[in-house]
């Protein structure tokens, strides 16, 4: 009994409270990113494309994209509608199956208009998914492409390949290929 008594006690006083003094954390000053030593800001060219597709584009006077972007977007805008088209036709005769109408598609059993309606609805839904990502692209495209607008493409670098021949010893020659980078 007196050890069981010991034992309560022993586990009663882990339970005791303890006091610690938390600290405040110093608040982290975020410093901007500097770009002023790039031609473009990438900011400004991403913001631009975020209002208007391909308006970043052409302030990094990359306006060859703009075309196939507009080209990509229609192309799209197309596909949505053509498999809404689809996907509408073949939910109306759904409903006029469900209802004992006479349907466009009189070949077709229930299971089969329930099979094109979903098919036709995922088809329109996926192309709305390659719109937003046809966007994000964008998007992405003039960010970088502003980054990217300091980069040194002179032609102080190239990348050589020429003919090598090695030799291992008196007798023993190589031929090959070998990779030249110069600044």
């Amino acid at each position: 009994m007196g050890l069981l008594v010991l034992c309560l006690f022993i586990n009663c006083s882990t339970f005791a409270q303890q006091t610690q003094v938390e600290s405040k954390p110093s608040p982290v000053k975020k410093e901007k990113p500097d770009y002023s030593n790039l031609p473009k800001n990438p900011r400004k060219a991403t913001i631009m494309s975020a209002i208007l597709p391909g308006a970043g584009q052409i302030y990094n006077n990359k306006a060859w994209k703009v075309p196939i972007l507009y080209a990509g977007i229609m192309t799209d805008v197309y596909f949505i509608r053509f498999n809404n088209r689809r996907y509408q036709v073949f939910r109306q005769a759904l409903f006029d199956f469900d209802d004992g109408n006479i349907n466009d598609f009189p070949n077709l059993n229930r299971e089969a208009l329930v099979r094109n309606v979903d098919y036709w609805r995922r088809n329109r839904d996926l192309c709305y998914l390659l719109l937003a990502g046809i966007y994000a692209l964008n998007l992405i495209d003039a960010n970088v492409d502003a980054h990217l607008s300091g980069f040194d493409i002179s032609d102080d670098l190239s990348l050589g390949i020429e003919p090598h021949v090695e030799t291992f010893s008196s007798s023993n020659n190589s031929l090959g290929f070998s990779v030249k980078l110069k600044f």
